[in-house]
């Protein structure tokens, strides 16, 4: 019964019920991207190898927003896993220039863990971020009980210790150049409850721009520690064939990307 009810609303108010329905369509969007290799926070989750990149949100009129997001990782770099998966809500408004946004972030890596310890790398975020002329500002504070598994017994430091209340600090400043081209500049700082030795900080320069409805972006990105620890970064599990990989995620290394917003 309810299809002819709906047919005959629409022919009665005519063109209403398709702007209405385009209206809805744009708060929905989405992209796919396929990149060189998978870095965050200046980490190569990937291992150095391509990465295939999707995700999709929806932000209702009265400004909260939810959304996933995923990527492949290599199993080198997350023990037992091949997929980060992301899903995420909030809220955005704004206040003339200055956009504000408040967010949790719950990150998933299907199928792994630390086996010795039978750890979990999944951890959960609160994010706040602030957008004024071309500068962002955002701070994350892990909620969970670990930040991506870091505890005393997968670091084998302390005792009965966990990242809870591990923060990030994420500033990037984004310059318009001519021609449509935009260049970012980012800087970041893990720092690692309980566990100093394990904070980071990392920069990344980017450059942006659209082709033909598709985006393209270069990038070079690393990190600093330290104390040294993530120089022979490995699982510690050794793969099908015996062999143990072993490498340091955080070094310097360009990248690009190729996506396609919709």
């Amino acid at each position: 019964m309810r299809a002819p009810i709906l047919v005959g609303a629409a022919l009665a108010l005519g063109a209403a019920p398709l702007a209405q329905a385009d209206e809805v369509a744009k708060r929905w969007s989405g992209s796919i991207t396929a990149a060189s290799q998978y870095v965050s926070r200046g980490f190569q989750q990937s291992w150095g190898q391509p990465a295939l990149q999707g995700g999709v949100d929806y932000a209702a009129p009265q400004g909260w927003f939810v959304g996933s997001w995923a990527s492949t990782v290599s199993p080198y770099f997350v023990e037992g896993g091949h997929a980060e998966w992301d899903t995420y809500a909030g809220y955005a408004g704004n206040k003339g220039e200055l956009a504000y946004r408040a967010g949790l972030y719950y990150y998933r890596y299907p199928g792994a863990r630390v086996s010795v310890t039978g750890t979990s790398y999944n951890y959960g975020e609160l994010v706040l971020g602030l957008d004024w002329r071309g500068w962002s500002l955002a701070y994350s504070v892990t909620v969970t009980r670990d930040y991506f598994g870091f505890n005393s017994q997968t670091l084998g430091v302390g005792q009965r210790s966990h990242s809870r209340g591990s923060t990030y600090l994420d500033v990037m400043r984004r310059f318009d150049l001519s021609n449509g081209y935009e260049l970012s500049v980012h800087y970041g700082w893990q720092r690692v409850n309980h566990f100093s030795d394990y904070s980071w900080q990392d920069a990344r320069v980017a450059l942006a721009k659209n082709f033909g409805g598709f985006d393209l972006g270069l990038a070079y990105a690393r990190g600093w520690n330290s104390a040294g620890v993530y120089r022979h970064y490995g699982t510690g599990v050794a793969d099908a064939r015996g062999r143990m990989h072993v490498s340091n995620p955080i070094a310097g290394n360009w990248y690009f990307t190729v996506g396609h917003a919709f």
